[in-house]
């Protein structure tokens, strides 16, 4: 049985830092691309950053800079430092992992960014 399971969300102030950390089971890990995703209300799910097996990052234009996302292929974690929060992070997060056709997504973790 496939698990992603995330944590580290929270309440942050804008400015802030989270660290999420997204931890798998039931797949050869160190095969996976992983990937981190976010949702706000009213939106759709839109791609944060992504990693692949062989530490390629990829991130997009609105959190270039802040974020940085990183694996542990001998923990079988993913992670994304966010740093310099704003309140338009304020999202759902969710963890994929992607292996040819094969593409599951945990259930996320709440991000809100406020003061």
């Amino acid at each position: 049985q496939v698990q992603l399971v995330e944590s580290g969300g929270g309440l942050v102030q804008p400015g802030g830092s989270l660290r999420l950390s997204c931890a798998a089971s039931g797949i050869t890990f160190s095969m996976y691309a992983m990937g981190w995703y976010r949702q706000a209300p009213g939106k759709q799910r839109e791609l944060v950053a992504t990693v692949t097996p062989r530490t390629i990052t990829n991130y997009s234009d609105s959190v270039k800079g802040r974020f940085t996302v990183s694996r542990d292929n001998a923990k079988n974690t993913v992670y994304l430092q966010m740093d310099s929060l704003k309140p338009e992070d304020t999202a759902v997060y969710y963890c994929n992992a992607k292996w040819i056709t094969r593409n599951y997504w945990g259930q996320g973790t709440q991000v809100t960014v406020s003061s």
